[in-house]
């Protein structure tokens, strides 16, 4: 479903990702981990097209980023870490607008609003204008945009931003179910237990480098080993550098 050979990424004298490969299949869900600074914006920006590789390459599905851009972008969805939505429309009106940029027919796409509407739990929102929103209910409908077009794969920026308790428990089981379904998610975040819950496997990247990449029952098989917390462990890896991407 995804495929990055030796993905590369330079500012200036600076490398934001530094060769990193890595490839999921369909039905995976991805949590991509790493500190601040990391690379893993960075890295789902060149995924989703919004910036160039310095060098490496991006197969979505069997279509090269970089020469099929069109169908590979058509494929995709993508969940920022900051929700953009136009302030002067309701919830639903930027649901049409949003799957309407896909071409979807008008009967059809009702009927994929109305299906996100009840697995997000957001018809009490849906026809108020979404300056009125809190951050985790744009949040939600972002989300719920992202979906319309059933895309292959989606992209997910730290998801869990501005939720509560119970709106990020919608969020993981839509995820968990979307995936369930043969879908793939590639998702970035911080939140180590989110994880744990839903995550069947996890790369973890380090001042541009991938360290490590492999199941979540071998990261907890880690975790054991070392006697430590997941934090505890993050925390080591991520300082001592050590490469388990091949273990």
């Amino acid at each position: 479903m995804l495929k990055l050979n030796s993905l590369t990424k330079r500012f200036g004298n600076f490398t934001a990702v530094d060769n990193i490969s890595l490839e999921l299949n369909k039905g995976e869900l991805f949590g991509f981990l790493g500190p601040n600074g990391a690379g893993k914006t960075t890295t789902i920006k060149m995924i989703t097209g919004l910036i160039k590789p310095s060098a490496g390459k991006i197969d979505i599905n069997g279509f090269d980023l970089a020469a099929e851009t069109i169908e590979a972008k058509s494929i995709i969805g993508y969940i920022p870490d900051q929700p953009f939505i136009y302030d002067r429309l309701t919830g639903k009106e930027f649901l049409f607008f949003s799957g309407s940029l896909y071409g979807i027919e008008k009967n059809t796409l009702k009927e994929r609003i109305d299906n996100v509407i009840d697995q997000l739990k957001i018809g009490s929102w849906i026809n108020k204008n979404t300056e009125d929103y809190s951050q985790g209910m744009k949040q939600r409908i972002v989300i719920a945009s992202a979906f319309l077009h059933e895309p292959d794969l989606i992209l997910v920026d730290e998801p869990m931003i501005g939720l509560d308790p119970q709106s990020a428990h919608i969020i993981k089981n839509v995820f968990k179910k979307y995936t369930d379904n043969g879908k793939t998610i590639f998702m970035s975040t911080h939140s180590l237990h989110v994880v744990e819950e839903i995550c069947g496997r996890v790369g973890i990247i380090n001042k541009g480098k991938m360290i490590f990449d492999d199941s979540i029952a071998e990261l907890l098989k880690l975790k054991n080993e070392k006697d430590r917390n997941l934090e505890e462990l993050f925390i080591e890896l991520t300082e001592d550098e050590p490469d388990f991407s091949n273990n």
